[in-house]
């Protein structure tokens, strides 16, 4: 594994764990969170799936851990970077990896976090209860990660990256 790529990573997760105690929705038993959507879509299309999907789970762990997150935040957010990644890779679109992270946190994400919401946490929500807040948050972090995909500041990163 490239080490630049490594620490990039790293850097968002710190990012990610350090908002989610200032910047989130909350919905029942669920924490919905913009910021973890806009840092699967930038680093999908940045690092790739893989970067993504990890920074998503060790994200969502570490804000278990911390107490600043709930398990739901693991179907959401992994799915989510996921299809972020996988859609970019294929068109090589902001716009695209922003529409994967919304189908895939937003609907796939929420459906797959009722059984969790069900059986692990005890909530009596319907599976569709999730779907409203899960895109609205996918939603919100999708319209961040297209502004700042057009700052200077992604541009010196994607250069940063490319250096060896």
């Amino acid at each position: 594994m490239d080490t630049r790529k490594m620490t990039f990573t790293a850097l968002f997760v710190a990012l990610g764990v350090l908002t989610a105690q200032l910047v989130y929705i909350p919905v029942g038993v669920a924490k919905c969170f913009p910021v973890q959507s806009a840092i699967n879509i930038l680093l999908a299309v940045l690092l790739g799936t893989r970067y993504s999907v990890n920074a998503a789970f060790a994200t969502s762990l570490l804000r278990n851990f911390l107490g600043t997150g709930t398990l739901l935040a693991f179907p959401g957010s992994m799915i989510g970077a996921a299809l972020a990644g996988v859609l970019y890779r294929r068109t090589q679109n902001i716009f695209w990896a922003a529409a994967g992270e919304l189908i895939g946190t937003g609907l796939l994400g929420a459906l797959a976090a009722f059984p969790v919401a069900r059986y692990l946490i005890g909530s009596k929500a319907g599976a569709l209860f999730f779907v409203g807040p899960f895109a609205l948050s996918a939603a919100g972090g999708a319209v961040i990660a297209c502004l700042l995909y057009y700052t200077p500041v992604i541009g010196l990163i994607r250069e940063w990256l490319k250096t060896r």
